[in-house]
C-alpha cells in the first residue's frame, strides 16, 4: 500500500500537469495528500518543516539564477541580438541546409545562456520562413528547436549555464565543466542520430510531396527592413557569459578557497560557507551580470525604451519557473520521507552500477514531474548521499557523476507534459498530434546517448 501512494503522488502530479494547471497549486496537495495516507497527524508538521523548507532552500540556492537568466534573455531579445544572430546563422549555412540551420541557431542561443523558452519564441519566426521558402512541412519545426535547444547544449556540453548543468553542482562538489569529455561525446552521438533523423523526416515528406502545408495558424510575420546588430557584436554577450563562467569560477576558488568566514558587527556569530557548494551557482551568476552589462554597453538606446515592459516579463517569467521548480523540489522532499519511497529506493539499490542507478532514477523523475530540473532536483535531494557512496566505493570520480545526473534530465522529461514542449507547440501554433512524434524521437535518443556515455567511461576511463 505505501508504493501505491507515493505512485499515485507521483501519477496525480504528472496528470494535473498534463492538464495544465499550476505545479505550484498541486505539487503541494499531492505531497500532503500522500502524508495524509499515510499518517494524518503529520501533515501540518511535514509540510512546514519539509515542503516549505525544501521549497525555500532551493529558491535560496537558485532563484538569482533564474533571474539573470531571465533578464539577460530578454535584453538579447530587446536588443535586437537575437535576430541578428538568427539572420547571421540562417544566411551562412544557406538555405539548402535548413533544418541545420534552425537546429545551429537554437544551440548557439541555449549555449549562450538564453532560456530555452526564449528561444523558442526568438527561433520561431525565422524557422517558420524558411521551412516555407523550402517547402519542408511546418510540422518539423519544433523537432529542429528541440534538437538544438532542449539536448546536448542544455546539459550535455561542458560549461553549458542552464540550470540542468547547475544543480548538480551543489550535491557533488563539481563546476559547470564537469566531465568535458564525456559531455562531448554524448552531445556527438545526439547530433549523429539526430540530424540523420530529421534530415530522413524532411525526405520522407518530399517523396510525398507534402510541402509546407496551408492553413496554418499562428503565422509569423513578415521580417521587417529594421538594421540589425552586426553579428560580432550580436554574439559578444553570449562569448562573455561563456568565457565569464570559467574565470569566475577559477577566480572564486582562488579567492575563497574552500571554506570562507565572514564577520560583520551586527552578526552574533561569523557566517561559514562552503564555497564547493556554491562555486559554479555564483561564477554562473557573476557571468551573466558581465553579459547583461555587455549588452547595455552596445544596445543601451536600443533597449532603454522597452528595458521597463521587458523587465516586468522577464521577472514574472522567472519567478514562475523558479517558484514551479521549487515546488516540485518540496514534493520530492516529502515524498522522500515516505516509506513507500523507502522501498522503491531499495528496489533501485538492486542496481548495483552507480551510474546506470543514477541515470535510471533521474530520467525516470524527470519523465514523471515533466520537467528536467524538477525531476533532477527530487533525485537528487532524495538520493544524491547514496549516489556519492556508491560512487566512491567503484571509484567514480564526482564529475562523472554529474554529467551523467545532468543528461539524464533532459531525457524523458520531454514526455508531452513538459513546459517547455507545450510552449514550443503553442508558440509554432502546432499540437501533439501534428509535431509531438519528432520530439519524442529525439527525447529517446538522448536517453539512450546518457547510457553510451556510461559505456565510454567504463571502456576508456574517459572523464
Amino acid at each position: 500500500m505505501s508504493i501505491v501512494i507515493v505512485l499515485g503522488a507521483l501519477i496525480f502530479l504528472m496528470v494535473v500537469a498534463y492538464r495544465g494547471f499550476s505545479v505550484i497549486l498541486f505539487a503541494p496537495v499531492a505531497a500532503m495528500l500522500a502524508v495524509l495516507l499515510t499518517d494524518p497527524s503529520a501533515v501540518p508538521p511535514v509540510f512546514v518543516g519539509v515542503f516549505m523548507e525544501k521549497m525555500v532552500t532551493f529558491l535560496k540556492l537558485y532563484f538569482p539564477l533564474f533571474l539573470l537568466g531571465a533578464i539577460f534573455g530578454k535584453l538579447i531579445e530587446l536588443s535586437g541580438f537575437a535576430r541578428s544572430i538568427v539572420s547571421t546563422l540562417i544566411r551562412v549555412a544557406g538555405p539548402k541546409r535548413v533544418i541545420a540551420s534552425i537546429v545551429l541557431v537554437s544551440a548557439v542561443l541555449t549555449y549562450g545562456g538564453v532560456s530555452v523558452f526564449v528561444v523558442v519564441f526568438a527561433v520561431y519566426p525565422f524557422a517558420a520562413e524558411m521551412f516555407r521558402q523550402a517547402d519542408i512541412p511546418k510540422r518539423l519545426i519544433p523537432g529542429a528547436i528541440a534538437l538544438g535547444s532542449f539536448t546536448f547544449t542544455m546539459d550535455a556540453l561542458p560549461g553549458s549555464p542552464q540550470i540542468q548543468n547547475i544543480i548538480p553542482t551543489t550535491f557533488f562538489k563539481t563546476d559547470a565543466w564537469a566531465a568535458p569529455w564525456l559531455g562531448t561525446v554524448g552531445a556527438c552521438v545526439i547530433l549523429a542520430a539526430g540530424f540523420p533523423y530529421l534530415e530522413w523526416r524532411r525526405r520522407q515528406a518530399a517523396a510525398r510531396a507534402e510541402g509546407y502545408g496551408t492553413g496554418h495558424l499562428l503565422e509569423p510575420e513578415p521580417a521587417s527592413a529594421e538594421r540589425l546588430p552586426h553579428p560580432v557584436i550580436a554574439l559578444l554577450p553570449l562569448a562573455v557569459v561563456f568565457a565569464m563562467n570559467k574565470v569566475f569560477s577559477i577566480l572564486i576558488a582562488k579567492h575563497y578557497g574552500e571554506l570562507h568566514e565572514v564577520t560583520l558587527p551586527g552578526m552574533a556569530k561569523p557566517l561559514t560557507t562552503q564555497i564547493s557548494s556554491v562555486r559554479a551557482i555564483w561564477s554562473v551568476e557573476a557571468a551573466l551580470i558581465v553579459g547583461i552589462l555587455t549588452v547595455l554597453v552596445f544596445a543601451f538606446r536600443t533597449v532603454k525604451q522597452k528595458f521597463s515592459e521587458g523587465s516586468k516579463s522577464a521577472i514574472s517569467g522567472s519567478l514562475l519557473a523558479s517558484v514551479n521548480t521549487a515546488s516540485e523540489y518540496g514534493f520530492g522532499a516529502v515524498i522522500a520521507t515516505l516509506p513507500g519511497f523507502l522501498l522503491i529506493q531499495k528496489g533501485l539499490q538492486a542496481i548495483p552500477n552507480p551510474l546506470l542507478n543514477e541515470a535510471v532514477t533521474v530520467t525516470t523523475l524527470a519523465g514523471v514531474t515533466g520537467s528536467a530540473s524538477g525531476g533532477l532536483s527530487i533525485a537528487l535531494a532524495a538520493m544524491s548521499e547514496q549516489f556519492i557512496a556508491a560512487a566512491r566505493v567503484a571509484q567514480v570520480p564526482m564529475e562523472v557523476l554529474h554529467r551523467v545526473a545532468s543528461m539524464a534530465s533532459g531525457g524523458m522529461d520531454t514526455l508531452p507534459h513538459n513546459g517547455a514542449v507545450i510552449t514550443l507547440l503553442a508558440v509554432s501554433g502546432l499540437t501533439h498530434r501534428t509535431s509531438y512524434r519528432d520530439i519524442f524521437v529525439l527525447t529517446c535518443m538522448k536517453t539512450v546517448a546518457v547510457f553510451v556515455v556510461i559505456a565510454v567511461y567504463y571502456a576508456t576511463g574517459l572523464v
